[in-house]
């Protein structure tokens, strides 16, 4: 398999070179010096990615991206909290319940000033 092989190969898979050297169970600087044409992969690696190229991008794991905690005003941006916040206001039965429910976590204005 050729560098340009490689190359084309992460770009069928949409994948990064250290998530291709994940998936394959090697380093990312191996994955790099494959396709900068400094290593060979062996016909075992080469077998490995023709059957991740067989499974599409699917076969490639992922990490999931961190989430950043939204600002107060993107949460106030939220139609969903709109929509949670009526239903409250028009079921006593469900006010309750989540009052019930929130007696269980912190409030964070009780949490000290950092």
């Amino acid at each position: 398999m050729a560098p340009e092989d490689i190359k084309k190969l992460r770009q069928e898979l949409g994948c990064t070179a250290r998530e291709l050297a994940g998936a394959l169970g090697i380093e990312q600087e191996t994955v790099l010096a494959w396709e900068h044409g400094d290593l060979f992969p062996t016909k075992r690696f080469v077998g490995m990615m023709e059957e991740l190229r067989r499974k599409g991008p699917e076969a490639i794991p992922r990490k999931k991206k961190k989430q950043t905690a939204a600002s107060p005003l993107q949460l106030l941006a939220d139609p969903e909290l709109w929509r949670l916040v009526r239903k409250l206001l028009s079921h006593a039965e469900l006010r309750t319940a989540a009052l019930k429910l929130a007696e269980t976590y912190p409030d964070p204005n009780d949490a000290p000033p950092s």
